[in-house]
């Protein structure tokens, strides 16, 4: 397992208190966890992933999430088991739509 922290500058979300979990661990596929960070002008994610050597992949595709979503304040962590980064991209949106949908 490669275990890595990622902090990038995002917009803040305005999710008060609200949480999602999305997906699941289990071959080809991930887990996401939402929940309120203590920064809201970031965004931290916690990668656990069993793919090594790919944390410049993942640091493109957060930075690209964080670019598309208001997701500073939040505190994100993946346990990941191989998914392919159009999946990571898929599963962050539904979680932070999620979570989003939640405070409605």
């Amino acid at each position: 397992m490669e275990r890595f922290e990622i902090k990038l500058p995002a917009v803040a979300a305005g999710v008060a208190g609200r949480t999602a979990l999305c997906g699941v661990v289990s071959s080809g596929n991930l887990e996401v966890l939402v929940e309120l960070g203590d920064d809201p002008a970031s965004c931290t994610v916690e990668v656990n992933t069993s793919a090594h050597g790919f944390r410049d992949i993942w640091e493109a595709v957060l930075t690209d999430f964080a670019a598309r979503h208001p997701a500073g304040g939040l505190r994100i962590a993946i346990n990941d088991a191989g998914a392919t980064p159009a999946v990571v991209s898929l599963r962050l949106d539904q979680a932070f739509e999620t979570c989003r949908s939640k405070e409605q």
